[in-house]
């Protein structure tokens, strides 16, 4: 791999005036050896769209079972993983208080709070767009043949 593109995968700033990546960065980041497409990997679980959602509607921090009564069908080992996972990544503060039995609360960092607009913007747009993509969902689905491949 060109030591170019991977530098400018990791480290080269985005460009000054847009804050968006260069060519040269987007196409470097779609390089398996690339850090970002760890960062991808935690943000494409639904589960953690569904905390950074839930910790960011909230107006002050939440306790781990008001996370798994609010978010119905996660199971207690997967929200663990989820939060443990945000917290690796800078995204949630995991604040221990030496109660009996221990308190524990989850807020979003500063990182945290901005990646949440992204994701509550992918809920609110799945939200609007809920019936259209169920529509087209019910099209394709009862389709009796698929188009068959261009030939060349």
């Amino acid at each position: 791999m060109d030591t170019n593109l991977r530098s400018g995968c990791q480290a080269s700033p985005c460009d000054a005036v847009s804050g968006k990546l260069t060519d040269a960065q987007w196409f470097a980041a779609q390089m398996r050896d690339c850090p970002t497409r760890t960062v991808i990997e935690v943000l494409s679980s639904k589960w953690v769209l569904y905390v950074l959602g839930a910790l960011q509607r909230s107006d002050r921090p939440m306790r781990f079972n008001e996370l798994r009564r609010l978010l119905d069908g996660i199971t207690q080992k997967t929200l663990t993983q989820t939060l443990r996972a945000l917290e690796r990544d800078g995204l949630v503060n995991r604040a221990v208080y030496p109660t009996v039995p221990p308190r524990v609360e989850y807020k979003l960092t500063e990182l945290g709070t901005d990646i949440a607009k992204l994701t509550n913007a992918v809920a609110d747009w799945s939200y609007l767009h809920t019936e259209k993509i169920l529509a087209a969902r019910e099209l394709f689905d009862a389709r009796e043949e698929f188009p068959q491949p261009v030939s060349s």
